[in-house]
C-alpha cells in the first residue's frame, strides 16, 4: 500500500512543480490589490489594482484548476512508459465525472431537495476527483493499450480505444459519486456539528481533520460549516463583515476557526521544510530546496500549502499525519490564548496585515512568539521523524542512492548501450516491462535466468540490482533517459 502511495507521490510532482510559483505570484497580487480579493472598503481601481489583478488571475489560472493538472500528472504518471495517452484518458475521465456529478440536480432533481446534497455536487471538482481521474485513465491506458479490434473498427484500436473505454468506466463512476460523495461529505457535515460544541477543543480537531482532508478534497464538507453559514457559524463572513447579520448573531469567539492556521502556514511550514532540505541525500539538495523551499516561501507569502504538502504526503504518509496533528495542537493553543485574525484567501502574512485592521482582531502579535514555536517545534519533529523511520520526503527517494547523481559512464555511445544492456537482459523478448526514474532503468523480465549481469556491467553502467526474481534495476545515472529512449526503440 505504502509503495503504491509513493508511486502516486511521483506522479503528481511534475503538476506540483508549477504549484509555488503560481501560489507567489497571487500573494504578490494579493499584497499590491487586496480589493481584487473582496477585502472590504481596498482601492479596486488605478494601475497597482490592475497590476496586482493580472498577477492574482495569472496565478490563480494554475491554483483553481490544480485538480485537473493533478488529473492529467497522475493520468500520464501511472501509465506505462509515462504515454501522455494516459493523461488524455484522465482528462476524459474528470470532465465526464465533474460534468455528470456536478449537475445531477438536472439529471435526478430529487437530489438537490436535501440542501447538503446539493452544496456536495457544487464541491465536486477537486484534488480526490483529479486524482481519481487520474487512476481511471491510467489503469485503461494500461490494460487497453494494446486492443485489437475487427479490421471494420481498427481505427480505434490501440491507444484509439483507451479513452472511451475511459469514458464508459467514467459514467459507471460518476452513477456511484452520485451517491456515495454526498453521503460522505454530509457526514463531515455532520461531524462540523459535533466538534461545535467542543470550543478550543473542537477547534483543535477541525484543524487536524481540515489538514488531514487535503489530499480527498473533502475539507471543504468542513470549511462550509465553520467558515460560510451552513450550521449558523459562518466565522470567515462574520470576521470580514463585522456589521452583516452573522457577525450580530455570532454565539462563538469571532476568527477562532480561522487563527489557528497562521502560525503553522506562515512559520511551521518553513521549519518542517528545513528538516526535509536538512535530511535530503546530498545530491539533492538543491532538488529538496527547489521544492519545499519554495512551497515554504508561497506558504509564508499567502498561505498556499497544497505545493508543500502534496510534494510529502504521498511519498512519507504516516508524517503527514503527524503534520496534520501539529496543525491541530497549535490552533487549540492559538485561540486559547486570544489570537484572533482572518483571511480572506489562506492564513499567510498578506491576510494578516490585512485582517489585523478589523474590529474582531485581538492579539495578532502573539503570531511572533506563536510562529517561533511552530517553526522550533515542526522542525525538531520532523526532523526527528525523518530520521527514526527513514521516511521518503523529497531528496530522500530510493531511487536516488547516494553519488548516482554524480556518476560518470564510461560509455557514452547510448545506442551501444542499450544495445549490451538489452542483449545482458535476455534479449527483447524476454522483456515484460520497461521504465526508468532518475538514474535508474527499472525492467520487469520474463525469465530470471536470461539475466547475464556480467554483459549488462560491460556496457559501462554503474551497477545492478536486483529487488526480487523479475525485477532488475540498471544504474545509469542521470543520463539514464537518453540509454531509456534508445532501449525503448529496440523492444
Amino acid at each position: 500500500m505504502m509503495k503504491k502511495l509513493q508511486k502516486l507521490g511521483k506522479a503528481l510532482m511534475l503538476p506540483v512543480a508549477v504549484l509555488p510559483i503560481c501560489g507567489i505570484l497571487m500573494g504578490l497580487g494579493y499584497a499590491i490589490a487586496p480589493g481584487a480579493m473582496g477585502v472590504p472598503d481596498a482601492v479596486t481601481e488605478g494601475f497597482a489594482y490592475t497590476l496586482g489583478l493580472f498577477l492574482i488571475k495569472a496565478g490563480g489560472a494554475v491554483i483553481d484548476n490544480m485538480a485537473i493538472l493533478f488529473a492529467i500528472g497522475v493520468g500520464v504518471g501511472l501509465s506505462k512508459d509515462n504515454d501522455g495517452t494516459g493523461g488524455v484518458a484522465a482528462l476524459v475521465s474528470w470532465l465526464m465525472m465533474t460534468t455528470l456529478v456536478g449537475n445531477a440536480g438536472n439529471i435526478i432533481p430529487t437530489l438537490i431537495e436535501n440542501k447538503t446534497w446539493e452544496v456536495a455536487y457544487d464541491k465536486i471538482a477537486n484534488p480526490f476527483i483529479g486524482i481519481l481521474a487520474g487512476i481511471i485513465g491510467a489503469l485503461c491506458y494500461n490494460k487497453f493499450k494494446d486492443t485489437k479490434l475487427p479490421d471494420v473498427l481498427a481505427f480505434f484500436s490501440g491507444k484509439r480505444s483507451v479513452a472511451i473505454v475511459t469514458g464508459v468506466v467514467s459514467i459507471l463512476a460518476s452513477v456511484v459519486l452520485l451517491f456515495a460523495w454526498p453521503v460522505i461529505f454530509g457526514a463531515l457535515v455532520a461531524v462540523g456539528n459535533a466538534i461545535k460544541s467542543l470550543d478550543v477543543v473542537g477547534v483543535g480537531i477541525y484543524t487536524f481533520l481540515n489538514r488531514l482532508l487535503i489530499p480527498t478534497g473533502l475539507h471543504h464538507a468542513l470549511n462550509n460549516v465553520f467558515w460560510f453559514d451552513t450550521i449558523g457559524i459562518g466565522d470567515l463572513t462574520a470576521y470580514w463583515f463585522p456589521m452583516g447579520e452573522i457577525a450580530q448573531k455570532a454565539n462563538w469567539s469571532i476568527g477562532m476557526y480561522m487563527a489557528g492556521f497562521f502560525p503553522c502556514m506562515m512559520f511551521g511550514i518553513s521549519g518542517a521544510a528545513l528538516a526535509m532540505i536538512k535530511n535530503a541525500k546530498s545530491t539533492k539538495k538543491k532538488y529538496a530546496i527547489g521544492i519545499v523551499g519554495s512551497a515554504a516561501v508561497c506558504a509564508f507569502l499567502c498561505g498556499v500549502t497544497e505545493p508543500f504538502e502534496f510534494a510529502f504526503m504521498f511519498l512519507a504518509f504516516p508524517l503527514y499525519v503527524v503534520y496534520s496533528l501539529l496543525y491541530g495542537i497549535f490552533a487549540a493553543i492559538t485561540v486559547a490564548l486570544g489570537f484572533r485574525a482572518g483571511f480572506m484567501f489562506s492564513a499567510g502574512a498578506t491576510d494578516l496585515f490585512f485582517s489585523a485592521f478589523l474590529p474582531s482582531h485581538a492579539n495578532t502579535w502573539l503570531i511572533l512568539p506563536l510562529g517561533l514555536a511552530a517553526f522550533v517545534v515542526f522542525f525538531l519533529v520532523f526532523n526527528f521523524a525523518i530520521k527514526k523511520w527513514d521516511l521518503k520526503t523529497p531528496g530522500r527517494e530510493d531511487e536516488d542512492q547516494e553519488g548516482e547523481l554524480k556518476i560518470e559512464l564510461a560509455n557514452n555511445d547510448y545506442t551501444t548501450m542499450a544495445k549490451i544492456i538489452l542483449e545482458g537482459l535476455g534479449g527483447k523478448e524476454n522483456i515484460a516491462e520497461a521504465d526508468h526514474c532518475i538514474t535508474r532503468l527499472r525492467m520487469e523480465v520474463k525469465d530470471n535466468l536470461k539475466v547475464d549481469e556480467k554483459k549488462i556491467k560491460s556496457s559501462g553502467i554503474a551497477g545492478i540490482i536486483r529487488p526480487s526474481k523479475t525485477a532488475v534495476q540498471v544504474i545509469v545515472g542521470p543520463k539514464v533517459q537518453f540509454v531509456f529512449d534508445e532501449l525503448k526503440k529496440m523492444i
